[in-house]
């Protein structure tokens, strides 16, 4: 027999008060029950009884989910979406009996392989989920996960539930704002910073009262979404240089995890949100500095992970033989023009509204590269 489980629905989406629909699966794909999912919810979230998987892809003519033991290279499983499950471009599918805790996931995408058309769709790449809360792979800096693949992430799926309590904004004007612009990794690295956590966000969290005495009152992050230091490493003189600033970004709803002082399974982001909350406490607004113009995928000899095994020609800029336009200057350029991109760097900026109650200011300069002031409502 069927387990139900119950997803309640808002008041108000069926023209009446709240109300729990019992969810079933109606599929099987080995031990694992399945349905239709929530279209209009990207990337992955928790369910009653398991987790929504939801993907957009225009020239994708399959998509498989790929579940993993915690640190596995390989999948533990592999799960075709139906071809029914598939309405538009949008692939969706709740899978039952989930434990977030027990597992990691990616995509896998097939479609035509025609580069001068911009479509080099690859079944042998693991494709990261661009809406993915949380990435790993590589929350050590300046290492990647022994036996993993490079470029190889994965998602987790997180749990959304820190207590902000009554944070308030500090509503600073902006003629008396006393802006201190920082890299999270060093400001605190060195020895001299004095700190326990030295080069993450709860290192910083420490110097507030060092910021307090400055007369700081507004903090700029630089980019604190995740990328990957390893990018492009190189040595010179003996010395290994990574690509230290963080403005190659690898996912955009993810918090960087190698500037956390502890590991937070399917937790993370919340040491960047206890930070906001402390600085707020303390009458110290916070800017993100956000990069939406390009991303670590680089151009033809880039790495290969998400937005090229999804649909290459929609996220990215292309000439008419299909390179990358690198207006940029880091070998692609974010087609900013489409309404599937546009949508996502707006649900990007919502996401981080939603879950942290910050506002973006007016600063975001075009192509969508700029900073992002945050708030309490």
């Amino acid at each position: 027999m069927n387990e139900t489980y119950p997803l309640k629905c808002p008041a108000g989406l069926h023209q009446g008060p709240e109300e729990a629909v019992c969810l079933i699966p109606l599929d099987w794909v080995g031990n694992f029950g399945i349905r239709p999912g929530l279209y209009e919810i990207n990337g992955a979230s928790v369910v009653p009884g398991g987790v929504n998987f939801t993907l957009s892809s225009h020239g994708a003519i399959a998509c498989e989910l790929l579940l993993f033991n915690r640190k596995s290279p390989e999948p533990f499983a592999v799960i075709p979406f139906p071809e029914h499950y598939r309405i538009g471009d949008v692939y969706s599918m709740i899978v039952f009996g989930l434990d977030i805790q027990e597992f990691e996931y990616a995509y896998r995408l097939d479609g035509p392989y025609e580069p001068e058309k911009g479509l080099v769709f690859d079944r042998s790449n693991y494709i990261l989920d661009p809406y993915a809360k949380a990435v790993t792979g590589q929350s050590e800096w300046g290492s990647h996960l022994p036996g993993e693949r490079a470029h190889q992430y994965k998602a987790r799926v997180v749990r959304n539930n820190f207590d902000w309590g009554d944070c308030k904004q500090p509503l600073i004007p902006m003629k008396d704002t006393i802006i201190y612009e920082l890299h999270v990794r060093g400001f605190t690295k060195h020895a001299s910073s004095g700190v326990k956590n030295p080069g993450t966000f709860a290192g910083l969290m420490e110097k507030i009262p060092y910021l307090k005495e400055l007369g700081v009152n507004t903090v700029e992050l630089m980019p604190v979404f995740e990328f990957d230091e390893m990018n492009g490493c190189r040595e010179m003189d003996g010395r290994l240089l990574l690509d230290y600033w963080g403005y190659n970004p690898v996912c955009f709803f993810a918090p960087n995890t190698s500037y956390t002082a502890q590991v937070e399974y399917n937790q993370e982001g919340m040491e960047l949100k206890r930070l906001i909350k402390e600085l707020n406490d303390n009458g110290i607004e916070v800017i993100l500095d956000v990069v939406f113009n390009h991303t670590a995928e680089g151009n033809e000899k880039g790495p290969f992970f998400s937005f090229k095994g999804i649909d290459n020609n929609i996220y990215y800029m292309l000439t008419p033989d299909g390179h990358y336009y690198n207006f940029s200057g880091c070998g692609n350029t974010i087609n900013c023009n489409h309404p599937v991109v546009r949508q996502l760097i707006l649900d990007c900026l919502r996401y981080w509204l939603s879950i942290t109650g910050w506002t973006a200011s007016a600063s975001i300069w075009p192509p969508f590269w700029g900073a992002a002031r945050t708030a309490r409502p």
